[in-house]
């Protein structure tokens, strides 16, 4: 019989000298619910995946390229110079590991002995001398987005924050204004015609990344524990593996 051997997973023990490494969405996962994250890092038990995401990482891909285009010769995107945005992208020598997934923006903490990690989209530079962090999002909607005003956009604005943290740990002067880039593909035409347009608007966000050093603290209090958290009331993930533990029992 052919079986697959199951991944070796990335899993926390207390005492280990070797560094743990986390990424910026595992700390998301943290805040969203402490149960999830522990049972994910320490027990090896993981929320189910998501489908890959393959058009908005191939629209990732494309802005990347263009904005390089513009990168190389030192000048404004179109999108920048419409919002008269204060800076330009910037050529720096680490932006290709930055932007790799399993690399990223990497800061070991030493007394954590935790590598906090995250991958960004983009980095531009201000007339300030500042590096400014820039992530790309895909969307289909009707309307164009005005504000992020979502419930989930509270997680991309958590996002940001890591990322800028990441870079400031790094030893670099960081913006605390970032950009968000929507490229709203536009479905509601009569044909397809096999070609989707997208419209873009930009939005900056006043970023708040002072919230990341307590957090880190207490998701290593979580990880040396030898006691499983509550579940967050949020998390319909402890929701619906409650209710199928409770029916199975009930049978």
């Amino acid at each position: 019989m052919n079986y697959k051997v199951p991944r070796q997973r990335n899993l926390y023990t207390p005492g280990v000298e070797k560094p743990f490494e986390i990424s910026r969405s595992k700390i998301d996962a943290f805040i969203k619910c402490r149960r999830c994250f522990y049972l994910d890092r320490r027990l090896g038990i993981s929320q189910p995946p998501f489908p890959p995401y393959t058009l908005n990482n191939g629209v990732d891909r494309l802005l990347k390229s263009e904005f390089d285009i513009y990168r190389e010769k030192g000048e404004k995107h179109p999108i920048m110079e419409e919002y008269n945005v204060d800076a330009i992208p910037i050529d720096h020598p680490e932006l290709d590991h930055w932007r790799f997934n399993f690399k990223g923006v990497r800061y070991f903490n030493e007394d954590l002995n935790i590598i906090f990690f995250g991958a960004i989209d983009d980095l531009w530079l201000n007339s300030s001398g500042e590096y400014v962090i820039v992530d790309y999002k895909s969307t289909s909607k009707k309307d164009d987005i005005i504000e992020l005003d979502q419930p989930w956009h509270n997680g991309y604005k958590r996002q940001m924050d890591i990322y800028q943290w990441l870079l400031s740990k790094n030893g670099y002067s960081v913006s605390d204004t970032g950009y968000f880039l929507y490229c709203n593909a536009d479905t509601y035409k009569e044909r397809f015609d096999a070609f989707m347009g997208f419209r873009l608007t930009l939005h900056s966000y006043h970023g708040n990344r002072f919230w990341v050093e307590d957090t880190i603290i207490e998701l290593y209090e979580c990880l040396n524990s030898n006691d499983i958290p509550e579940a967050s009331p949020e998390c319909y993930y402890c929701e619906y593996s409650g209710a199928t533990i409770s029916a199975l029992s009930v049978n």
